[in-house]
C-alpha cells in the first residue's frame, strides 16, 4: 500500500489518490468504495482528498479519464506508422496484451462497468467509440484491397477483445481449469502466441 510522505507533492499525492482508487474500483465497484477506503490505503485524512478531487464521481472519472488515455496513447502509438494488411495487426495485438498486462486493473473496471452496467458506462462506451470505428474502418479498407481475408469487421473485432479482455478478467477462473497461473509470464506467452495465430489464420491471406 503506497503512503503519502508529509513532504509529497501536491502532485504526488494526486497520483497515489489515483492509483489507490483504481485498485479499489476495480476490486469493489464504485458503489462498494468510499472516501475513507482511498484516504486509509493513501495515508491520508478524507479532507484531504477532498483538497484534490471535490467527489468520489470526481475521482472515478479521472481514474476512467486516465486508463482510457493511456489505451489511446498505445493504440496510436502501435498505428502510427503506415503498416499494411497483416502486420498492422500484429502490431495492435501485441499492444493490446502489452497494456491489459500492465493494467489489469483496468481490465476488471471495465468489465464490471460493461456487466452490471455502471454507473458511468455509457461515459465509456462513448469514449472508446472512436477507437472502435477507427479499427473497423482499417479492416474493411484492408479486406477491400485484398491484404486482409475477408469477414465482418465489427464482429471480428469483438471476437479479439473477449479473446484478449477476458482472458485477464477470468484469471481466477482460468486457474482452476489449468491447475496454473495464467498471468504468469510464459502462459501469457503461450496465449499471446496462441491468439496471434488464431488471427493470422483468419486474416493473413498469404
Amino acid at each position: 500500500m503506497a503512503q503519502a510522505s508529509p513532504s509529497a507533492s501536491a502532485g504526488d499525492t494526486k497520483a497515489l489518490i489515483l492509483d489507490a482508487a483504481l485498485r479499489r474500483f476495480a476490486e469493489h465497484g464504485y458503489d462498494g468504495t468510499s472516501l475513507n477506503d482511498i484516504a486509509d490505503d493513501v495515508g491520508i485524512r478524507r479532507p484531504s482528498i477532498l483538497h484534490h478531487f471535490p467527489s468520489k464521481e470526481a475521482i472515478y472519472r479521472a481514474v476512467l479519464k486516465q486508463l482510457v488515455d493511456d489505451w489511446g496513447t498505445l493504440v496510436i502509438k502501435a498505428v502510427r506508422d503506415p503498416e499494411k494488411g497483416w502486420d498492422q495487426i500484429e502490431r495492435v495485438l501485441a499492444a493490446a496484451f502489452e497494456f491489459f498486462e500492465n493494467n489489469t486493473e483496468f481490465v476488471r473496471l471495465v468489465r464490471r462497468e460493461a456487466i452490471a452496467g455502471g454507473p458511468f458506462f455509457d461515459e465509456i462506451a462513448t469514449t472508446l467509440q472512436p477507437l472502435f470505428d477507427q479499427a473497423v474502418g482499417f479492416l474493411e479498407r484492408e479486406m477491400k484491397a485484398g491484404r486482409l481475408r475477408k469477414h465482418n469487421a465489427p464482429q471480428l473485432l469483438l471476437a479479439g477483445y473477449g479473446a484478449i479482455l477476458s482472458y485477464f478478467s477470468d484469471a481466477p477462473l482460468i486457474t482452476v481449469l489449468l491447475g496454473s497461473d495464467p498471468l504468469s509470464p510464459e502462459a501469457l506467452r503461450v496465449h499471446h502466441r496462441e491468439v496471434v495465430e488464431l488471427f493470422r489464420n483468419a486474416l493473413d491471406p498469404r
